[in-house]
Order: structure tokens, then sequence, then C-alpha cells
């Protein structure tokens, strides 16, 4: 079954059938957390990347921002039972799309935080689609851990 994860939204799954989605991903931060051996999986749609610049939206939806929203992915599914050390990440997004002249640098500044978080927290990176600016759509499928990213008509498996 497909779960679609909105913009700043998060999706946990244990069930093999289902295929997690996101779409939209231009200058937000789409990250992928699977365990192979369990199977356990998740999904994250970040837009900005710091939860600091609105505490109390954060505290509503902590989603919205990387670094409280992939530290609550990395919580969910290790309450799941995922190990850390198993833990595969792939990430798509951060581009330059809605911010051609590089003011704001909202993709560049996601895709930072989100390597902090993930250094912090000992997962490394095994996969990316990021920056340039086209926007992207990106899928887990739960049964195998397979990841695909889908922009400008072609489709490509993070590996």
């Amino acid at each position: 079954m497909q779960h679609t994860i909105g913009i700043s939204e998060m999706g946990i799954s244990t069930v093999p059938e289902d295929v997690l989605v996101t779409y939209s991903l231009g200058s937000c931060i789409g990250l992928t957390l699977y365990d192979p051996v369990l199977p356990v999986g998740g999904m994250v749609h970040c837009m900005l990347p710091v939860s600091t610049v609105d505490p109390l939206k954060a505290k509503r939806n902590p989603e919205m921002f990387v670094d409280s929203g992939v530290a609550l992915l990395i919580q969910r599914v290790l309450e799941l039972g995922a190990q850390r050390r198993r833990l595969m990440a792939k990430v798509a997004g951060a581009s330059t799309l809605l911010d051609g002249h590089g003011a704001f640098n909202v993709g560049e500044r996601n895709y930072i935080m989100l390597r902090k978080i993930l250094w912090k927290n000992d997962i490394r990176i095994w996969a990316e689609e990021t920056g340039g600016n086209i926007a992207r759509t990106l899928y887990l499928y739960m049964e195998t851990g397979r990841t695909i990213v889908k922009s400008q008509g072609r489709e490509r498996e993070l590996a």
C-alpha cells in the first residue's frame, strides 16, 4: 500500500508491502532510514534547517525542521527495534528550485544540517541525489529498502 508523506510530515512502516513516497522535494530534504534486517523504515520531508526560528511551530510540527524532524525519525525507527549501525540513510532534495540566485541558500542549509544530525548520530549516508535546481519525488519500498528518485521524467535508484 502506498503512503504519501506530505511536506513537513513523517511516516514509519514495518509492513513489507508498504511504499512510502514524498513529492515536491525542491529545497526541502527528503530522508529515508531503513534497517534491512527487521525490516523497519521511515521517511521525513523537512522544509527548513533549524527549529529555533519558530519554537512554537517546531513544538507542534517538529517534522517541518531538519534538526528536529530527522532526530524524531531516528528516534522512532530505533523505538521499533532498528539498530543504528544497520540504518541505511538515503537523501534527496536540497535544490535551489525557488532560490535561483542563492539569496537564502535554504537547500544548502538543509543539507548541511542533515549531515550534521546524521554525523552526531553515527549514521552514514548511503546514497543521495541533492542540489541542482529540480524538484524530485522520493520512494521507499519497505520489502527491500529499495529507494527511488524520480525527476524530469527519469527514475534512478539510490544505491
